[in-house]
């Protein structure tokens, strides 16, 4: 196993794809740490924590979706999920580059 902080940010940052393209925040993260997890040291942890949050941000997407009808608060919740996508994958590359563990709050446990 090799250290590679580099292609750990970039797995952080392949996030942000979703901003160019309108899609893939899941799919290149996904496709990066399975093919890459028993290759790179620590791959594996920041891997489930990018896949777990992606999928966070998912469900929270969906349940944003009949709040629409209560009061807008849809809206807001799709404004404030989208600040959170932008900003914490940002975030946590930094913190991979530094070698620290990522943190994604509001982030469920779908893998461990």
């Amino acid at each position: 196993m090799r250290q590679d902080n580099q292609l750990i940010v970039i797995t952080h940052l392949s996030q942000l794809i979703t901003l160019v393209t309108g899609f893939g925040s899941l799919l290149l993260p996904l496709i990066l740490w399975l093919t890459q997890k028993e290759k790179v040291y620590q791959m594996d942890t920041h891997g489930k924590n990018i896949i777990n949050f992606q999928l966070s941000l998912i469900v929270y997407c969906l349940i944003c979706i009949p709040l629409i009808l209560l009061f807008g608060l849809g809206i807001l919740g799709f404004i404030v999920l989208g600040i959170i996508s932008i900003i914490f994958p940002i975030v946590n590359a930094i913190r991979a580059s530094r070698g620290e563990t990522p943190k994604y709050p509001l982030s469920l446990n779908f893998i461990s």
